[in-house]
Parts: structure tokens; C-alpha cells; sequence
């Protein structure tokens, strides 16, 4: 048979789909006609056979183009080079010749489909082909074949794309030739009048605007983040009008003809939730270039920096800062004065915004916002403070405040212990600054001390030296460093977590301590500390935490709890497998796992077949206790760019690992079910989203959405599922989450005992209210947590967010407690009955909140928090006014004065009292000033020293140090402060009591010239006798001479040792960047009687320094405490002196006075400099 009645014969075989001979190169418009018959058409119908169906593209971009050269590519081994025979049909089953579009098919080519030759409106079908393939050796080819005829003209128009075919002819008469018979390649045609692109290769296109070369194919595998493949892609040319070529695959890939390989063209690779990706299409003489991708998830925008307060005077210049970081980085920046979008034109900003020639009316908060193609984000509020030229940046008044004083130092003639030693207000001032544009001010000033004068307070049988601040002016602030220290437990059985590591930003920065404890400096300009705290032992998950810090230095304590890792199941990646997400006990599970069948992969996007081993911990939120074991804050950036607040129904992290190799897996397609049941307020239904934490910014980040879906339980039972999708790849925790839009701030203060003075509120306090979910009758659980938020108590107290409601009082519910160093504080009693007065809310709003202290019902339980109603408050009433204010008052929260309603908690201290001649506020450092008397002689390396007394009474008793200048010629003989503490019963022996008792540390001054053995003497009250002093105490301050005389057997005088001792010598030294932290860790230790342990229970034996024996009879004198009063009249006390010669102003110029305090009267006067 000859081989052009072959090629007429097998057009078109019987059967449900086109077939297209060898050989020929066919159009086909789908016309409806009667089929030939292929019955005879080859030698031997067993020489012949199909193969598989073929689908490597789909109709996006320029059509559907199933090519021989790329199914080769993808498929070599199940297609011979020389087909016999195609047979084209749709994914839909529909042959190609009844689906009404116009095709073109050819064995030796492929089978192509072009969206332009349909009708209006209409693109392609998706196809499939086979082909028709010897049995035999399906690649030989016997060379009996005439030579090619030329190529035919091209018919394409200007700037089109055509076809040109050439022919051979088959030179056998007895065998039937095997190849093709007839080739075909594109051509383009001439270029169109008015473009002048040149091309070093090929042909420009029709549209002018890149060049083509139709014998090149660019051939690409796209594989996700995780290294699954990647279908859905977006292969673009890049450029500023970027134009679609086509759409990867379901196994992630794609096939764009045409385009040249000559090292000009560049693709954008597009994908939702990954960062574009740019890549060349190489230089090359092949016919085929093949591009193998990996994208990379899109890191949303975070900021870096934020814009830092300013204060300028009116007509100069100041410069604020935002940066931005994201993959991709932002294309937009936008700042915003007071709301109001400044105007672009006029200002000329970028990520920087320069205000010149400054005005009153240009104060403000000013913030930025930048935006990419993913989303934008806001930075945090700056305030920009204008001074008029010729007003003082501060007031040169001091505000008032009350100091306490000692207990045998109650004045008559204010009826009180509070005597007001003004001090300077915390805030910024102008100083002297250029007009130089800078982000960051090289130099900060602050309101600080100016002038002080000394003071002399009448006490019983002795005048008591006081300094007293008469004058603030504008001084350089002190540089602080801020600390985060605490320790990582397990959350349900406190073991802590051993030589763990933690990570910042993705690099370790430090690790936690046998006892799980870690400290850490919060690096300069850090805006969010975001810390990953990773197990070695793999006992517990990997825990992501946002911690507070104090921004003006000092030190916070947190404590980490650690959800235990969830014990691994042995599962097969060949069967489907649904693991449960619930741990209540009795309830239902909240969610399900289901992973189908083959949808493991490794890390390099290979398929995993084979056993895992599955871990998967849920943090249920019925379960209350769970809420300090979340991770994160439960924020995410919104639309529009703002921090925005979710509410959980539950957490989990996966851990999926080869069962052999222990090599970690990803999972693709997985389907997580919801149980619709769960979720009691019907509105979250529809907004339930899954989410999925970013470790570095601590910010959850969508993974996808939910859809209902009803299944039959049982024969009458139907209920309804949220059914959501999602991939598990780098990021392993996931969350369950709604946003929520009903917020509120809730203020709250802390203070340093139960008087709830405005002068002894606490900062550094970490503050913490779980939102619950709304009560019964608001048709939800009762017994479920939502959220929570931590916050620090600055100067004016904290401002909690939580979530409210303004239609029901009891909708929403919150517990409150708070923390200072590991000490849990004490909120106000509810029982047996409310004290309006001293919980700091007025009546009735009080009732409306239904404020409980958690000992409320039962007084075995612990006072530390207290429970509320969050009600929103009702505008222009008694409500506005605290302390529950709505989510756009936060301003109004943070700025309330002291009267404006607010919850309280106070330390739960013993009967301690601390007093320095010259005042400083632990918790403002330019409270410190540069004086010989100064407590602590160097800001920012504080220095705390105890001495351990044990007491052989049957009573407890007040110990005194009085800590005064030893060895120092400025100082010697005078006062420094007084320290008196009441000593603490032994557990197991009643006759036994001790005390840690602080004195000042020896060491430099504050100038550094020289040391100065402090002259230290303890003093027990009533009639006590020393039994003993610790041997090596003795010995050391022997060989450490001058020795101090001890004469008198009633107290004990030293001269403080200049060395840090130790638990031996019953001395307790600690040195830290923080005052409160280094007391707390000396206490510590010294309760302990250890140097490196930690104790809350006083250990009357351990560790002991001094040892007294008291009289049977008990001290009639009343305690500090019995004495205190609340009479807060103003004191008038005292006769205002000239300051002393011996302090110089910190940030003056002027040399202190050559004039001496005398050395035998302590509390003489000397000049002050001002």
C-alpha cells in the first residue's frame, strides 16, 4: 500500500475521538461527517498500540499546545520519537472533531489548539492525546526516504505567526516507510510599518513589543514554598506592562513557544502567598530550554522602624523615619498627620517625611503606611512637640511628690509620714539641636533635675538629712538598656525547660539555664520583641512569644509556659488518616485532621511512601488554664494595614517526620473539619478563617478559608462542618481564628502597697486580661478563653485591649491579673463587700461590671486577679470616664489623669521601708542625679547588697541598717539612707525568725575617683544581743582593714566589703542593669541561703551573717505599718538651706564647691551650686 493512500485512510479513525495519521499536518474545524474506517490500515494490527493520554497544558495564554518535544521531555520513556498516529480528545471525553473548534494535529508535531482562531469570545477546550507507537522498537527509523522538498512560503501577515510545511516521499516499494513524512515549522511574518524593535534573535512580535523565535520552546517546573508542585502559577513577561503567557499545570508545569533565548527576555513568576519571582531565559541554540523554580512564601510587610518622638522649637527642622521590610519590598509610602493623609506634592516624602520651617499647628502624632501588591501596614504613632521660640522646652516647676518617711519620723505639722521632695516630669524636651535632618536625634534630652537644696526633718532624737528638688531643666537623658529575663516551664507541671535555645529574628541569641530561667537585652531601636523559644530534648513545642518590654530600660519578667509536645502516632502516607484536634475531656473534638492518601512530601518536593510518625498538640481554649500557653498575641494586619486583634477556637502544631530517617515532611492538601457545634456565636461562622504564625514577626497570617458542608451522623443526626484546606510546609503552628471588631481598653494601675497612692504606682508591671467567651444567655460556651493581651505599666498605668459589648453587660467577660519579677500581685477584695473607694471604680458603673476578686466565693483560692463584665461604655455619662474606654479612645486611656476610674493591684510586701537622703524613682532614670550620697552611684549598673540576720525571739522584729560614708572624704560620716525590714518566722521553729536586710554596697562614687567603704551598722529593735558574727565574715573584714568598732553588743557596725562574697560570709551581691532586678535576685538568694539558687521561703539557718538573741518580751513600739497613716497633708516641715557643695548637677557645667562637709556632724549644710 502506498504511503499517501495511508496518510488519506488514517485522517480519521472509528472510534469517540480525532485521530491524525503520520505524516500529515491537518486543520480540523470539527464539522460532523461519517468516519473511515481504520480497520486494515497497518501491516500488522499487533505491530501497533497506544500509549497513555497526554495532558502537559491547558488553554491559558495563547491556546492548548500537547507538543510531541515536551511530552518527550516530561514523558521519554512512554512515547516513541516517531508516532504513527494521534488521537486528540477534551478532559470532558468530547473527540476534537466534535467540539465545533478550530485545531491543528500532526504526529510528527504534536496536537495544538490557538485561542485566536475561535470564535468570538470563546477560548480552546483542555486536551488530551495519545499516540500510535510500533511495539517493537518504536525509535528505529530505516533511511528510505527521497530528500526533503523546500519549505513552502510563509502565508503570515505582518507581525503574525504562521505555518510552512515541506514533504518527502517514500522510496520503498516493498516496506512501509517509518518517520515523517511531511514537517512543518512557524514563520513569522513581515514586521508591520512603525516598529523599530530589533532582534538579535527571531522575529518581533505581532504586538511590537518582544521578540520571537518559533523554534524555540521554553519548558518549566514550578514547585510552592513547602516544594509541593505548584499548579495555578502566573508565567508572565516581565516589564512595565506585564502580559500573561500561560498558567502551570496541575504537577506545576508549563510550555510558552515561541519566546527566544537570547538573554533578554525575563518572566515574572506569580503565585498567591509567595514572593514573585524574575527569572532569564538563558542564552541557548536549542530548540528547548528547561527552567526548574522554587518559590519562596511572600514575607508580609513588617515594620522595622518605627518614627521616634520629637520636640523642636517653632521655625526648625525635624526628619521622621519608617522602615519597612516585606518580600516584596513596599512600592508605597504614605504619612499621615492626626489621620489626615499629608499631600505628596507638597512634602515629597518617601520613606522619610522632612518638616522644615515648623509651626504650632504642625504638632501632632504622625505615622506612616506602606503597601505593596500583598497588603500595606502602619507604623506606630510618633508625637511631634512644637515649642514656641522664646517658652521653656519644661517647666521649670517641679511637680509634686510625697516621699515616706521612716517610722519614727511622724510630722505634727502635716499629721502625716509624706513629706513632698517635688520631682521633674517624664518627658522630652528640645535641648540644643541643629536643623540637620536625621531619623534619630544623636543626642536626646529630657526633663530632668536642675537644682536640689538640702533639708532637715525632726525625728525622734535625730535630725534627718533630706534633699529636695527646687528646679527642673532641659538635661541629656540617661541611656538605658531594657531587659527581658524570666524562665520557660512546662505549662502543666512546671519542669522547666533545660539549655533550651532562643531564637530572634531567626538566629539564636540565647539560651535557658538548667532552671529554665534566661535573660536577654533587648537590642537598641527594637519595636516588637518576638522570641521562639526551641527544645533540644523535643519534650515540648516550639513556643513563638511577644513580649513586653519597658521602652524607657529596666528590666521585665515573663514567664514562659510550654505546651507539651503531643506523643507521636505511627500513621501511612498510603491511606487517608484524620487525626482529632480536642483535649477536654468529655466534649467533643473541636476539629479533625484529614490527610489524604500520597500527600506527604520531603523537603525536596520528592514524594514521601512510607510510615510517618505524626505529632499534632492542640491548645484547646475550653480548657482556661491553656490561655498562658498560647502562642504569640493573636494579632494580624489588616487590609488596610492596621494591627488588628483575632479570637481563637483553638491552636495546633504539627510535626510529621519519617518514621526511619526521622527526616522532617510536608503535606499537601490538607483538609481540616470544623464542627460547626463549636462555634457559638453564629456571626463567626462566616468569618472563620485558618491561620498560620510567622515565627519572626509573631503575626499570624492567612492560609485559607472555610466553607460549610452538612454530614449525616447516625440516621436522624445531620450536622454541619467548616471544611477548610491548607498545606503544611516550613510553618508548623495553626490557628482557628475570627476577626473580631467589638474592642475596648480596660486601665489599670499598680502600686507599691494597699494605700494606692498616686506617688507609689509601679511601672514595669506586666499586666494580663484573657478575654472569655461571652457568658450564657449570649447563646456560647462559658468555659472557653478567646484571647489574651499582656501590657506594661508605665507612670500613668496600662490600657489593656479586650473585647466588649455594648448591647449586654455580661456579653463579654475578662479575667485581670499581673506580675512584677515572678511576683504575683494583689488585686482589691470583693468580700464581703465592694469598697468602690478602694477598687478605684464609682458606683453603679461598679455593679455593672460585676467586678469579683477570685477568692470572691472561696477564700482558699488566690486574691491575684479579679474577673469583669467588659461593658462599652456609654458615651457623654459617668461611664466615659473610665475605666473601660472604647477601642478609638486609646489616647484618652493612656493620657486619664489619676481621679479617672481604674482597677488596682499593690504589691504584697512585709513590713519594709526604704529611705535615700537623695531620692531617685527606681522607675524613672533621670530621676538620678550626680551626688556623692547618691544610693546607687552609677545608673545602669546597679549594685545590690544583703546581709543575712538570724533572730533567736519568739517574736518577729524590725531590723534597721543605717548605711552611711566610711572611708570617702566627701562623704564620711554621712548619711546615705536608712533600711528597715521585719524579719520572718522559721516554717519548722517557732522560737527562730531572719531577715534580709539591704545596705548600701561599697565600691566607686559617682565621679569614679576613689571608693568608699561604706560604714554600715544593723541595728535590731528592742533589746537584742549579738551572739555571733559568721567566722569568714569576721576573718575577711580582719585582713580588710580599717576594721569598724564593735563595741556596742546591741547592733553590729563593718565597713562594708568592697568584694562580692558570697552565701558563705552571709553577704548577698548581685549587679544588674536594673535596680529591681538586682534586689529581687539577691533576696533570692539570700532567702535561699544559697549564691546561685532561689527562694520565696525564707530559710532561717542557710547562709546566716549575724546571729542575735532577743528578750521574751514582745517590742511595745508600733512597726513601720502599725504607724503608717493615709494622711496625705502637705508637709511644711523643715527649713529650705542652701544645697551642698558636694553634688555637681548631672548634664551642668559647673565645677562642685571646694567646700567639706565636716566629718563629725553628719548632717551639716553646705551650699548648693545651681
Amino acid at each position: 500500500m502506498g504511503c499517501h493512500s495511508i496518510w488519506t485512510i488514517l485522517l480519521f479513525l472509528l472510534g469517540s475521538t480525532s485521530t491524525v495519521a503520520q505524516g500529515i499536518q491537518k486543520s480540523i474545524s470539527g464539522r460532523s461527517g461519517r468516519p473511515n474506517t481504520a480497520v486494515g490500515l497497518y501491516d500488522n494490527d499487533d505491530d501497533y498500540e497506544w500509549t497513555t493520554w497526554f495532558n502537559v497544558d491547558h488553554p491559558g495564554g495563547k491556546g492548548d499546545y500537547e507538543k510531541l518535544n515536551v511530552i518527550h521531555f516530561y514523558y521519554r520513556a512512554r512515547v516513541c520519537d516517531v508516532p504513527r498516529a494521534l488521537e486528540a480528545r477534551t478532559t470532558e471525553w468530547i473527540p476534537a472533531r466534535s467540539t465545533g473548534e478550530r485545531v491543528h494535529a500532526d504526529p510528527a508535531l504534536g496536537f495544538w489548539c490557538i485561542n485566536a482562531e475561535q470564535a468570538e469570545g470563546k477560548n480552546c477546550s483542555n486536551y488530551a492525546v495519545r499516540f500510535l507507537c510500533a511495539r517493537d522498537n518504536p525509535s528505529e527509523v530505516e533511511v528510505i526516504w527521497g530528500p526533503w522538498s523546500d519549505w513552502s512560503l510563509c502565508p503570515a501577515q505582518c507581525d503574525q505567526v504562521a505555518t510552512q510545511h515541506r514533504s518527502r516521499t517514500c522510496q520503498s516499494n516493498s516496506k512501509q516507510c517509518n518517520g515523517q513524512a511531511v514537517e512543518a515549522r512557524y514563520c513569522q511574518g513581515p514586521p508591520c510599518p512603525g516598529c523599530n524593535l530589533q532582534c538579535v534573535m527571531g522575529r518581533v512580535n505581532a504586538e511590537c513589543d518582544g521578540c520571537m523565535c518559533q523554534d524555540h520552546t521554553v519548558l518549566g517546573s514550578v514547585r510552592s514554598a513547602g516544594g509541593l508542585p505548584a499548579p495555578g502559577v502566573a508565567v508572565l513577561r516581565a516589564g512595565p506592562s506585564p502580559k500573561l503567557y500561560t498558567i502551570t499545570d496541575h504537577n506545576g508545569h508549563f510550555q510558552i513557544p515561541g519566546i527566544c533565548p537570547d538573554g533578554n527576555t525575563t518572566l515574572m513568576i506569580k503565585l498567591h502567598n509567595h514572593t514573585p519571582y524574575k527569572v532569564i531565559v538563558p542564552q541557548s541554540t536549542d530548540r528547548t530550554s528547561v527552567l526548574i523554580l522554587k518559590l519562596e512564601r511572600a514575607k508580609k510587610l513588617y515594620v522595622l522602624k518605627n518614627p521616634e518622638n520629637k520636640a523642636r522649637r517653632e521655625g526648625q527642622t525635624a526628619a521622621f523615619c519608617c522602615k519597612v521590610n516585606g518580600s516584596p519590598e513596599p512600592d508605597q509610602y504614605e504619612w499621615f498627620h492626626n489621620g489626615t493623609l499629608l499631600d505628596r506634592r507638597r512634602y515629597h516624602f518617601d520613606e522619610t517625611l522632612v518638616l522644615k520651617n515648623l509651626s504650632l499647628d504642625q504638632m501632632g502624632e504622625y505615622y506612616c503606611r506602606a503597601s505593596n501588591d500583598n497588603g500595606a501596614i502602619k507604623s506606630k504613632p510618633a508625637m511631634l512637640t512644637v515649642i514656641g521660640k522664646n517658652e521653656p522646652s519644661c517647666n521649670a516647676k517641679p511637680d509634686s511628690h510625697l516621699m515616706r518617711l521612716p517610722h519614727d519620723c511622724f510630722q505634727k505639722e502635716t499629721n502625716s509620714f509624706y513629706y513632698d521632695v517635688g520631682r521633674c516630669p517624664i518627658s522630652t524636651c528640645t535641648g540644643k539641636l541643629d536643623n540637620g535632618i536625621r531619623c534619630k536625634d544623636s543626642v536626646s534630652y529630657c526633663c530632668g533635675i536642675s537644682n536640689m537644696e538640702e533639708k532637715e526633718i525632726k525625728c525622734q532624737g535625730y535630725l534627718l538629712p533630706m534633699m529636695i528638688v527646687t528646679q527642673c531643666g532641659c538635661k541629656t537623658c540617661v541611656e538605658t538598656k531594657a531587659i527581658v529575663r524570666g524562665r520557660a516551664i512546662a505549662a502543666d507541671t512546671g519542669e522547666p525547660m533545660r539549655f533550651g535555645h532562643i531564637y530572634m529574628d531567626g538566629t539564636r541569641v540565647s539560651r535557658t539555664g538548667y532552671k529554665g530561667t534566661f535573660s536577654i537585652q533587648v537590642p537598641k531601636d527594637t519595636q516588637r520583641l518576638v522570641l521562639t523559644f526551641v527544645d533540644n530534648m523535643q519534650k515540648f513545642v516550639n513556643t513563638t512569644k511577644v513580649l513586653p518590654f519597658n521602652t524607657k530600660g529596666g528590666a521585665v519578667f515573663h514567664e514562659i509556659k510550654l505546651l507539651r509536645k503531643k506523643p507521636a502516632v505511627t500513621i501511612s502516607s498510603r491511606e487517608t488518616n484524620k487525626l482529632n484536634l480536642g483535649e477536654v475531656e468529655g466534649q467533643d473534638p473541636i476539629a479533625e485532621i484529614e490527610i489524604p492518601p500520597n500527600t506527604f512530601y520531603k523537603e525536596n518536593g520528592e514524594v514521601f511512601m512510607g510510615n510517618v510518625k505524626a505529632s499534632v498538640t492542640f491548645l484547646d481554649p475550653r480548657d482556661v488554664s491553656t490561655a498562658a500557653a498560647a502562642q504569640s498575641d493573636l494579632n494580624f494586619i489588616g487590609d488596610e494595614g492596621d494591627t488588628l486583634p483575632l479570637r481563637t477556637y483553638g491552636m495546633f502544631s504539627v510535626d510529621f517526620r519519617d518514621e526511619e530517617g526521622g527526616e522532617p515532611l510536608n503535606a499537601g492538601e490538607v483538609k481540616v473539619r470544623l464542627d460547626a457545634a463549636q462555634v457559638k456565636m453564629p456571626e463567626h461562622l462566616k468569618t472563620m478563617k485558618l491561620w498560620s504564625l510567622n515565627p519572626d514577626t509573631g503575626l499570624w497570617e492567612e492560609e485559607g478559608q472555610f466553607h460549610a458542608e452538612k454530614k449525616q451522623r447516625g440516621k436522624r443526626e445531620e450536622r454541619t462542618f467548616l471544611i477548610g484546606n491548607m498545606e503544611i510546609r516550613e510553618r508548623r503552628l495553626f490557628n482557628l481564628d475570627v476577626p473580631e471588631n467589638r474592642r475596648c481598653y480596660v486601665k489599670v494601675r499598680a502600686f507599691r502597697s494597699e494605700r494606692f497612692m498616686q506617688s507609689e504606682q509601679t511601672e514595669g508591671v506586666v499586666v494580663t486580661l484573657i478575654n472569655m467567651e461571652p457568658t450564657p444567655g449570649f447563646s456560647t460556651n462559658p468555659r472557653a478563653w478567646g484571647r489574651f493581651d499582656s501590657v506594661i505599666t508605665g507612670p500613668n498605668g496600662a490600657c489593656l485591649p479586650a473585647f466588649c459589648d455594648e448591647q449586654k453587660a455580661d456579653a463579654y467577660s475578662a479575667y485581670v491579673m499581673a506580675n512584677l519579677g515572678g511576683e504575683e500581685l494583689e488585686a482589691v477584695a470583693s468580700s464581703p463587700k465592694l469598697n468602690s473607694n478602694s477598687i478605684g471604680v464609682p458606683q453603679p458603673y461598679l455593679n455593672k461590671l460585676n467586678y469579683r476578686r477570685t477568692d470572691h466565693d472561696d477564700p482558699r483560692i488566690k486574691k491575684t486577679a479579679f474577673s469583669m463584665n467588659v461593658v462599652k461604655p456609654i458615651s457623654n455619662t459617668a461611664e466615659a470616664n473610665g475605666p473601660v474606654y472604647s477601642f478609638d479612645k486609646l489616647k484618652e486611656c493612656e493620657e486619664a489623669p489619676f481621679s479617672a476610674a481604674h482597677f488596682r493591684f499593690s504589691r504584697v510586701e512585709g513590713d519594709r521601708y526604704d529611705y535615700n537622703t537623695v531620692p531617685f524613682n527606681e522607675d524613672d532614670p533621670m530621676s538620678w542625679t550626680e551626688d556623692y550620697l547618691s544610693w546607687w552611684p552609677k545608673p545602669m549598673e546597679y549594685r545590690a547588697c544583703y546581709i543575712k540576720v538570724k533572730l533567736n525571739s519568739a517574736h518577729e522584729l524590725n531590723v534597721r541598717s543605717r548605711n552611711m560614708g566610711g572611708t570617702h572624704p566627701k562623704t564620711v560620716g554621712q548619711l546615705y539612707g536608712i533600711r528597715d525590714t521585719r524579719s520572718i518566722r522559721d516554717m519548722d521553729q517557732s522560737s527562730i525568725s531572719a531577715v534580709c536586710l539591704e545596705f548600701k554596697c561599697s565600691g566607686m562614687l559617682y565621679d569614679q575617683d576613689r571608693v568608699d567603704r561604706t560604714l554600715v551598722k544593723v541595728i535590731p529593735q528592742g533589746n537584742c544581743k549579738r551572739d555571733s558574727v559568721n567566722s569568714m565574715l569576721q576573718e575577711y573584714l580582719v585582713n580588710h582593714l580599717p576594721l569598724a568598732v564593735n563595741n556596742d553588743t546591741n547592733e553590729f557596725t563593718m565597713l562594708a566589703p568592697l568584694d562580692p562574697l558570697g552565701h558563705n560570709y552571709g553577704i548577698y551581691t548581685v549587679t544588674d542593669q536594673d535596680p529591681r532586678t538586682a534586689k529581687e535576685i539577691a533576696l533570692g538568694r539570700c532567702f535561699d541561703g544559697t549564691s546561685d539558687g532561689t527562694s520565696r521561703v525564707m530559710k532561717s539557718n542557710d547562709g546566716v551573717a549575724l546571729t542575735f538573741t532577743c528578750g521574751d518580751k514582745e517590742v511595745t513600739r508600733q512597726n513601720v505599718f502599725q504607724q503608717m497613716q493615709n494622711s496625705l497633708g502637705q508637709a511644711t516641715a523643715g527649713s529650705a538651706r542652701q544645697g551642698r557643695g558636694n553634688r555637681k548637677q548631672r548634664g551642668g557645667s559647673t565645677a562642685p564647691s571646694s567646700r567639706k562637709r565636716s566629718t563629725r556632724n553628719p548632717y551639716q549644710r553646705a551650699q548648693t551650686v545651681g
